[in-house]
């Protein structure tokens, strides 16, 4: 078998957002590689890649997953922070990508073979305005697609408001839109009601709340988008306040998907064995990669949960390829989000995922079946990220009186 000899990182994209792990090994041609992007603390990855974890595993037997990702995981006793579950997610990747190449089989192939013929996936509707979002939403049907997310402008979009409908007070912390929690709660019932009426039942759509809400009117939303039969409302309370899923599946029958934040398998367990959430959602690489997401959805087939692993827009290729494997070979998968990359992207990244019409394909090659050109993703680079890596803070949104609205 072979042992390995690096782990390295490779930096990419035009603000060197994407971190790329390489697990090189004593097999001439033989590597692996797995994504630990992580936008906004991108270089603390890398240093937990390379000063912790990639000496611990050089000369170690590459096809020992399971216990290289338990050695991993308890490598600087602190252990499940975000920071350290993506480095392990993206050595864990390569290491599945080398044994996928070893095997001369795909990795779904070596995850028990395909439960579907190819990845459904949902498009990400959005607008200004109803009529933009309508437009929006056409344009994803005519491609192919069934199951659309639909966001009035960006997260929160419905709910932010301006001029002289804001009371502010004396110097206060925003000038421009603020967020006000029941203007969303009469905008996105109105929306879907208005959606419903131009595409008719036969559309599947989901929402994402991203948090912006309390938890009592999580509840409201949730009972108020009942007519309109969601195919999962997305991320409508914060991890902070999972407890209120039990009152939220008490008091509403509109699918629940969550996850996008977790990181602790505590977040998701009792979630899932309580029955009180409908989709996990959680990101391959934050989660601890391959190894720990089959664990994930084994536990959630027991407790009837379906998977739809997150993406977000920030992601890079390789992540997503991941997502797709686990996607093939897990019987209670759900849906797929995706990302759409730009031509210099897919360049850089051979055999990335492809889709047609509302279906995503995998290349068919050993492995994850992607690869990086590493002087083409070189040439991505346009910012210096060893200056601007830590000045990317997420835009936070505010009331009216200043307070943060989370995430």
């Amino acid at each position: 078998m072979a042992k390995i000899t690096q782990v390295k990182c490779i930096r990419t994209r035009h603000d060197g957002s994407w971190t790329i792990v390489k697990v090189l090994t004593d097999q001439e041609g033989l590597y692996g590689i797995g994504s630990a992007s992580d936008m906004y603390n991108p270089e603390a990855v890398v240093q937990i890649v390379e000063q912790l974890l990639g000496p611990l595993l050089v000369g170690r037997d590459a096809s020992r997953i399971e216990d290289i990702w338990q050695t991993m995981y308890t490598s600087g006793y602190w252990r499940n922070g975000s920071t350290l579950q993506t480095a392990i997610g993206g050595i864990d990747m390569a290491l599945w990508d080398i044994k996928g190449k070893e095997a001369g089989l795909p990795v779904y192939q070596l995850l028990g073979g395909a439960c579907r013929a190819a990845v459904p996936c949902y498009g990400h509707a959005g607008g200004s305005d109803l009529q933009q979002l309508k437009d929006e939403v056409h344009r994803y049907l005519e491609e192919g697609y069934s199951v659309v997310r639909c966001q009035l402008g960006s997260y929160g979009g419905g709910g932010f408001v301006d001029g002289e409908g804001v009371r502010r007070p004396e110097q206060p912390w925003s000038s421009g839109p603020v967020f006000d929690e029941a203007a969303y709660l009469n905008a996105i019932p109105q929306m879907f009601e208005q959606l419903r009426l131009t595409f008719g039942m036969g559309v599947q759509f989901t929402h994402d709340v991203h948090e912006h809400l309390h938890p009592i009117a999580a509840i409201q939303l949730s009972k108020r988008l009942e007519p309109y039969q969601l195919f999962f409302l997305e991320d409508v309370l914060p991890p902070e306040q999972i407890g209120w899923y039990r009152q939220l599946r008490q008091q509403s029958s509109t699918p629940q998907a969550v996850g996008e934040l977790f990181s602790n398998p505590q977040e998701w367990t009792e979630l899932v064995k309580e029955r009180l959430i409908d989709f996990i959602r959680v990101r391959v690489s934050k989660a601890g990669g391959i190894s720990a997401c089959r664990k994930i959805a084994a536990l959630c087939e027991t407790f009837g949960v379906r998977t739809a692993w997150q993406e977000g827009g920030e992601n890079d290729p390789v992540n997503q390829a991941a997502a797709v494997h686990l996607d093939m070979a897990v019987w209670n998968f759900g849906i797929q989000e995706i990302n759409h990359f730009k031509e210099a992207e897919r360049e850089a990244f051979p055999g990335l995922i492809e889709r047609r019409g509302g279906f995503l394909y995998q290349s068919g090659k050993p492995g994850l079946g992607i690869d990086i050109d590493e002087e083409k993703a070189a040439r991505l680079l346009q910012d210096d990220w060893s200056r601007t890596a830590y000045h990317k803070p997420y835009k936070l949104d505010r009331k009216a009186d200043g307070t943060l609205v989370r995430p």
